[in-house]
Order: structure tokens, then C-alpha cells, then sequence
């Protein structure tokens, strides 16, 4: 998976402001802490539907930047975040796991009114954004 750096920045009476030093055209916004990840994670995917992506730069470079070390200075922080392609494609997968723990996906997808596969994809980006 490919993970582009983002600045996250917040001033006083503001939204939690995101931007990418990679993607100078790449921005998001999030009024709640917990909303940063997911909203940038959209941003940076619908971006990249219709852009070609650089390479990411690493952890040190990006600190090794004039521009961000003043951005950190001044109280924003960087996080991690995944790029999840949009791809239109399915791919049939065979897992194996507890039969108890299966019953209970399919409860919960149930009660949710999903598929055993719309449950696992929605928990598995859950996962993948708490992991940025």
C-alpha cells in the first residue's frame, strides 16, 4: 500500500486543516480529531482518480523541508495516510476463520442490512484508517 505524508495544522476558532507537501493541490478539512484520517483519505483518492501520483517522499525528507519544519513549529503534525484506489473491480476472496466469529459478521451485516462482503470491506478500511 502506498502512504503519502500529510501536515495536519488547526487554528484557534477552526477546522483541523490537512494538506499534503507531496500534493500541493491536495486539501481537506475536519471539524472533529477523528474525522482527519477518513477525510483526507477521500481527498487524496478522489484526487488521485484523476491525477498521476509522484512517488511519496519518505518521513525525513518531508521534515527536511523549510516549509513543514515552520508548519511543526507553529503546532500542526503529521500522520500517515493510506492511498485506497477507487477500482470498480471485484475480486472474489476465500477466507477462513472461527465459525463463531463468522456467525457473528453475518448477524451484524444482517442487521446492518449488508452482504458478508460489504461488512468486512467497510470494517477492513476502518481498520486501515485507525492504522494511519
Amino acid at each position: 500500500m502506498t502512504w503519502y505524508i500529510a501536515l495536519v495544522h488547526k487554528d484557534p476558532e477552526s477546522a483541523f486543516g490537512v494538506s499534503f507537501p507531496d500534493l500541493p493541490s491536495v486539501f481537506s478539512a475536519a471539524d472533529d480529531e477523528d474525522d482527519i484520517v477518513p477525510n483526507a483519505i477521500e481527498a487524496l483518492t478522489l484526487w488521485a482518480e484523476d491525477e498521476t501520483l509522484p512517488q511519496p517522499s519518505s518521513h525525513a525528507d518531508i521534515l527536511a523541508r523549510d516549509d513543514v519544519r515552520a508548519e511543526l513549529k507553529e503546532g500542526a503534525f503529521l500522520v500517515r495516510i493510506p492511498l485506497v484506489r477507487d477500482d470498480t473491480r471485484t475480486v472474489r476472496a476465500n477466507i477462513t476463520m472461527e465459525a463463531g466469529t463468522l456467525a457473528a459478521i453475518d448477524a451484524a451485516a444482517k442487521r446492518r442490512g449488508l452482504t458478508r462482503s460489504a461488512f468486512l470491506a467497510s470494517a477492513a478500511l476502518k481498520e486501515i484508517e485507525k492504522s494511519a
